[in-house]
C-alpha cells in the first residue's frame, strides 16, 4: 500500500482536545519513543471531531512533531492535517485504517455563551 498523504479540509469542522498529548511508543514492551527526521519526539493527541454542519462527532488520534501543549477540553485547529490509508495483516487477520498527522494545532477561541 501506498503512504500518499491525503489533505484534509478542515474548514467545516470543529477539534476538541479529549486526550492530552503523550509520546508514541513503537514498542510497548521497551517503551521506545518514536521520533521523526529530526530527532523530535512524536507526540500523540485524542481529538473529537464534529461535523458542523451534520453534527457527526469522530474520535481520532493525531500524530505530531513536539509536545504541542493541549489540555482536555480545549479547542483546537490543526495546521496541515493529512491521513494516511494502511493496512497490516496478523495472524491471517487483516486490518486496515486512517492514521492522522499534523504540522501543529492552533487553540481558537470560543465565543461566550448569552
Amino acid at each position: 500500500m501506498l503512504n500518499i498523504p491525503i489533505p484534509i479540509d478542515t474548514t467545516k469542522l470543529t477539534f476538541v482536545c479529549v486526550s492530552a498529548p503523550r509520546p508514541r511508543l513503537l514498542d510497548k514492551d521497551t517503551g521506545e519513543v518514536k521520533v521523526d527526521k529530526q530527532g523530535q519526539t512524536v507526540f500523540q493527541v485524542g481529538l473529537s471531531v464534529s461535523e458542523n454542519d451534520s453534527g457527526r462527532v469522530e474520535l481520532i488520534n493525531v500524530n505530531v512533531s513536539g509536545d504541542p501543549g493541549l489540555a482536555v477540553g480545549q479547542v483546537v485547529e490543526p495546521s496541515g492535517l493529512v491521513g494516511f490509508a494502511w493496512q497490516q495483516t496478523r495472524g491471517g487477520e487483516t486490518r486496515w485504517g486512517i492514521s492522522y498527522r499534523a504540522v501543529s494545532f492552533a487553540s481558537v477561541a470560543v465565543p461566550a455563551a448569552a
